[in-house]
């Protein structure tokens, strides 16, 4: 199934020989490099392709492969790009050289550039109800020039596995899951924005890892302390107590300062908006969630950050025009009687 949207490609069940290579199309698009697998015949993959201004973004998922990237393919390029890559699943082995043995494991961020030549082995890990093994991950490529870090001064980071799973280098890894996942339903202008956010935490994370935050500019580094904070919001919407001032103690800035920042760089919108506006979201996704049908209304709520029912039943419905009862009845298409909204909430929403 192939699926196309405005500066994304999609394909879902890619099989056999002709999936393969309409796989291998689609990275190639990304980066050139020859891909080959042990047996096309009962190749299975899905990928995904979008264009979010000046980065392309690969989100894959395929059975052991291996990829190389020879001198001449780097001589025929006429790119000149940074790329990124998000090891999701499996693990990597890449050669660099004669004397170069990298290992990477999932969780691991790798930059590389249009200039590097390697020879790598992709290994998938048993995945049940797949067939067999299978390896993930997410590639991104952006522009050289987008990255305001001297090309010289990357050397001490190419081709190191780095966390993606504290600092910088896990709210880059977030995010790069979250865009993979929502590429398909995003509008041209939110894709120019995105990727700029994109460009700003590629430069934000190698420049820590270098110990060179001084070469960004004072924007660059605004705009990742602001998503900094919009990833610690989502990950703390159970916590009633998070609050601009949290925040901003979170993040060692004062809270003026947070406010400035967020409001500039969030086209007007306020952090408290914003905490109010996630946890609106989280409650509607959770309330459609088949999987927590059995869990109480105030308990959805709860887990939001939510805890006065009166406020929540209020603020829900002006948001989506539904109370929350409504909005679980309609989406799961329960009868009223198999609800369970136990509490307040029951009577409140």
């Amino acid at each position: 199934m192939y699926v196309r949207e405005q500066g994304t490609a999609v394909r879902r069940g890619l099989s056999g020989r002709d999936g393969f290579e309409q796989w291998r199309e689609l990275l190639l698009r990304t980066m050139m490099c020859e891909a080959t697998i042990a047996h096309t015949e009962d190749f299975t993959a899905e990928v995904r392709r979008s264009e979010l201004g000046p980065v392309a973004v690969v989100g894959t998922s395929f059975p052991s492969a291996r990829f190389r990237r020879t001198e001449r393919m780097v001589r025929q390029s006429d790119e000149d790009r940074y790329h990124v890559t998000l090891m999701t699943a499996g693990a990597l082995r890449a050669s660099y050289g004669r004397d170069r043995l990298v290992v990477y494991e999932a969780g691991e961020l790798i930059l590389t550039s249009s200039d590097s030549t390697y020879d790598s082995q992709c290994s998938g890990v048993c995945a049940p109800g797949q067939g067999g093994t299978r390896a993930a991950g997410i590639g991104i490529a952006l522009p050289v020039s987008s990255i305001p870090i001297p090309p010289h001064r990357l050397r001490g980071i190419m081709g190191r596995g780095v966390s993606g799973r504290r600092g910088t280098g896990a709210l880059l890894a977030e995010f790069l899951v979250g865009v993979d996942r929502q590429a398909a339903d995003l509008c041209s202008s939110e894709r120019a924005r995105l990727g700029t956010v994109v460009v700003d935490l590629v430069a934000a994370w190698i420049a820590r890892e270098l110990d060179v935050k001084r070469t960004l500019s004072p924007d660059v580094r605004d705009r990742a302390i602001v998503e900094g904070v919009r990833s610690f919001v989502r990950r703390h919407l159970h916590d009633p107590d998070l609050t601009p001032p949290a925040l901003a103690a979170a993040h060692h800035i004062s809270v003026s300062h947070l406010h400035r920042l967020f409001t500039h760089h969030s086209h007007g919108e306020t952090v408290a908006a914003y905490i109010r506006g996630q946890r609106m979201a989280k409650a509607h996704r959770d309330l459609a969630n088949p999987a927590l049908r059995a869990l109480p209304i105030h308990t959805v709520a709860a887990r939001c950050g939510l805890l006065r029912a009166s406020d929540f039943g209020r603020a829900f419905k002006a948001a989506y025009g539904l109370s929350p009862r409504e909005h679980r009845r309609r989406t799961l298409s329960a009868p009223v009687g198999d609800e369970t909204d136990g509490g307040v909430l029951a009577t409140q929403c």
